[in-house]
């Protein structure tokens, strides 16, 4: 036995194995979940015609651009929002808290107004620069507003022009407040009282910062799915991966022996380096995204199969075992690209046509794929080779190959 082949063999096998042990749960743990693992809120919203309001995409990119906006500045983890066609948004609050306060600001229009006696529209939020939830001189909770340059001057010009009287301020057509002008107001600022509490007051300035949308949106479909049912199936996912990556496991070390055992330890690392990079890409791990490495798993394995079942036929031409590896690798090779490339492009089309769901399931296989094939045609075929050149075993049969039959002559 050549030791220095041994000891390269082991080597790797070893710290494939301990980097499993150790690297899998944080990774597991760390990848960002999707709303059917960890719960939340599904929401689609339609967007409606109005007599002031036409619904295209240029009002439908603008929707998805405040709400991403509402939605950031409530706080929430990971959302997912995106159109659905041409008149629909989609929006996903994974492990949202409050699902009730958050759809409320979704679909909001959100249209400020300032009116003056009269009821004549004389500015609109567009004049806002900012808005922050404070607490006014009375102790009680107020919006306090900042107007640009332009809406500065219109809000002075309004103040002066209706002292003594009374100005409305509107939200949706809804009043929030009519105050009595007592003199001009020069400073660009101004203050919205009525809220009730804190939280009232800092979701009205968040809608007032994101601005108004475009076009009406009413609620079509509101999914909620709580952590208990998430957390269910994050568990019967955790199994079913078990189960299936111990059933490849038990199939490849049966039917292949030690190359079926190379192939089991090549699996774990591609199960590490595949979580790995779908957390430096921050993809999403949706139950969808699960089966796609489940089913990648089985592809990684049919890439092995491949290159196995064609060093079984070099070692019945007569060859040896090292030249019966080297060529099993490089003739498996262009079918085992062939095959993945194909699985690649239908990858690509779910992604480009589907939704959330359909598109995590197709980022994981594409993912799985292209490491699958990595793995078997480097890490694979480095192991065979110092596990061959070791000299372990002159037997084909270790291998999982059969000696080829001397011919018997008459």
């Amino acid at each position: 036995m050549r030791w220095d082949n041994m000891t390269k063999f082991l080597g790797l096998v070893v710290a494939i194995v301990v980097s499993f042990g150790f690297f899998i749960k944080p990774l597991a743990l760390t990848v960002k979940q999707g709303l059917d693992l960890q719960g939340g809120t599904h929401v689609v919203l339609q967007a409606v015609e109005t007599p002031n309001a036409k619904v295209d995409d240029d009002a439908l990119n603008r929707s998805v651009k405040i709400i991403e906006r509402r939605v950031n500045e409530l706080g929430l983890t990971e959302p997912v929002i995106q159109r659905q066609g041409k008149d629909r948004i989609i929006v996903e609050l994974p492990g949202v808290k409050d699902p009730e306060k958050a759809i409320a600001m979704l679909g909001r229009t959100a249209l400020l107004e300032f009116k003056d006696m009269s009821g004549k529209t004389v500015m609109t939020g567009n004049d806002l620069k900012d808005s922050k939830a404070t607490v006014g001189q009375n102790g009680k909770p107020v919006v306090g507003l900042d107007f640009s340059d332009e809406g500065g001057k219109k809000f002075a010009l309004l103040t002066s022009q209706n002292i003594g009287k009374q100005i409305s301020i509107l939200l949706d057509g809804e009043v929030l407040t009519s105050p009595v002008v007592n003199e001009a107001i020069t400073g660009g600022k101004a203050q919205i009282s009525g809220s009730r509490n804190v939280e009232e007051a800092e979701r009205l300035a968040i809608l007032l910062r994101s601005g108004s949308l475009p076009v009406k949106l009413e609620m079509l479909e509101n999914r909620t799915v709580g952590p208990t049912l998430g957390q269910d199936s994050k568990d019967k996912s955790v199994k079913a991966f078990a189960i299936g990556l111990a059933g490849v496991f038990l199939f490849m070390a049966v039917y292949y022996r030690a190359s079926g055992v190379v192939a089991d330890i090549v699996l774990l690392f591609y199960t590490l380096l595949l979580l790995a990079i779908m957390r430096a890409l921050n993809a999403t791990l949706t139950l969808p995204g699960i089966a796609g490495i489940i089913l990648s798993i089985g592809m990684a394995v049919d890439a092995n199969v491949l290159i196995f079942e064609r060093f079984k036929e070099e070692i019945q031409s007569g060859k040896t075992l090292r030249s019966s590896i080297e060529a099993g690798f490089s003739r498996a090779f262009v079918t085992i690209f062939d095959s993945n490339i194909t699985t690649i492009m239908a990858a690509a089309v779910l992604f480009y046509l589907g939704t959330g769901p359909i598109k995590g399931f197709a980022i994981t296989l594409a993912l799985g794929v292209v490491i699958s094939m990595f793995t078997a045609v480097t890490i694979t075929r480095y192991l065979l080779r110092f596990l061959v050149a070791s000299n372990i075993s002159s037997n084909p049969a270790f291998y999982g190959a059969s000696a080829p039959k001397k011919e018997v002559r008459k």
